[in-house]
């Protein structure tokens, strides 16, 4: 078996030891004779594996018991339409904080059912940093206020939690369960599961009690959060092995990582050293703005753009994957989630330097 260096943006690298686990699971889990991707979702058996996961999913994150844990699908970007749909019943003005493509395609999704509220943006200089809290203006009106914590192609991320007197909204897509988070200070958290969570398939949202009564009434069905909370989640056929693997990260951070605090110091490690790396180089650089550099995506350039194809090649020759930038970016990114070891950014490391030493 050859494990390479994985840097995607997603669907990310999982941990080893959870793929080890589900290989030994796979044709035949704890003696029932058949896989978990082919049980009935009712059985005994899988209600079993979803409950294990939200109450480990619980444990992480310190979650209270005023808020319902979904596991749904669509992905994050479904949850652009469900977020409007499932809050502005009572009325109001959908807030939205720009900062980058991402919060972008919130808005543009909110903008179908209503006319949505920028509170504040940051692109006016480019998305290098986000707005600082007392840029933030609500309508008078305002329902909500979302933002993205974490935005995946800039390699942007906000150093503080907004503080706002409505339900605040968070896109954490590409940085749950990084660090510890304080779940009661939002009214509702989503994430699609293929960064930190697991494979592409699920999405978590955590949704406080008191916001499960203010969908629009012409909410489809399975847009609704309400109907997944009174369901179990299991308002049809979710997607099972998905789940179970979700199940099998939250154990392997709990049980081999040593909890989320222990996670934020091995990410922050391994980002630290890579942005070190870079900003001692006068031929890769970082356009973000320090206090708001991710711990999850490193976006890099070339001081020589007709470099980049030979980086990827070699690079790639190496062992080291999937460091292209998002299309509508360029340049480079190594996406750093909780799978990726320090080990994989030492190599990234070492190719840089020997690669600078020979084309820089």
């Amino acid at each position: 078996m050859r494990r390479l260096h994985n840097f995607c943006a997603g669907p990310a690298a999982m941990p080893t030891a959870v793929l080890e686990r589900a290989r030994e699971e796979m044709l035949d889990y704890r003696g029932q004779g058949l896989s978990v991707m082919e049980m009935s979702h009712r059985s005994p058996t899988f209600e079993a594996i979803a409950a294990q996961a939200e109450r480990d999913l619980r444990d992480l994150l310190a979650i209270p018991d005023n808020y319902r844990v979904l596991f749904m699908q669509g992905g994050a970007t479904l949850q652009f339409a469900c977020v409007p749909l499932n809050l502005l019943g009572p009325g109001g003005t959908p807030n939205y904080l720009d900062t980058g493509i991402w919060s972008g395609k919130a808005i543009k999704e909110a903008n179908h059912l209503a006319s949505a509220h920028v509170a504040g943006s940051t692109q006016g200089n480019g998305y290098v940093h986000v707005p600082r809290p007392d840029e933030i203006a609500l309508s008078a009106d305002a329902a909500y206020l979302h933002y993205c914590h974490n935005e995946t192609i800039g390699g942007l991320a906000y150093d503080y939690v907004p503080e706002v007197d409505v339900p605040l909204v968070c896109d954490m897509s590409s940085s749950i369960l990084s660090a510890p988070l304080d779940v009661s200070r939002y009214g509702v958290i989503y994430a699609g599961a293929q960064k930190n969570i697991g494979p592409a398939g699920i999405t978590v949202v955590i949704v406080r009690d008191d916001l499960l009564e203010r969908a629009l009434p012409q909410t489809p069905s399975l847009l609704g959060w309400k109907v997944y909370a009174d369901n179990d989640s299991m308002i049809n056929t979710p997607p099972t092995y998905a789940w179970y693997l979700a199940g099998l990260v939250f154990q392997w951070l709990k049980q081999d990582v040593g909890g989320l605090a222990e996670m934020e110091a091995i990410n922050r490690r391994k980002c630290e050293s890579l942005y070190a790396a870079i900003d001692a180089s006068d031929f890769y650089a970082n356009p973000i703005d320090p206090t708001n550099r991710s711990i999850m995506n490193v976006p890099f350039t070339l001081a020589d753009e007709s470099l980049n194809s030979a980086f990827l090649e070699e690079a790639e020759s190496e062992g080291l994957l999937n460091l292209k930038g998002h299309r509508s970016v360029g340049g480079m990114r190594a996406s750093l989630y909780n799978a990726v070891s320090e080990a994989d950014v030492q190599a990234l490391i070492t190719f840089m330097r020997d690669f600078e030493r020979r084309r820089g």
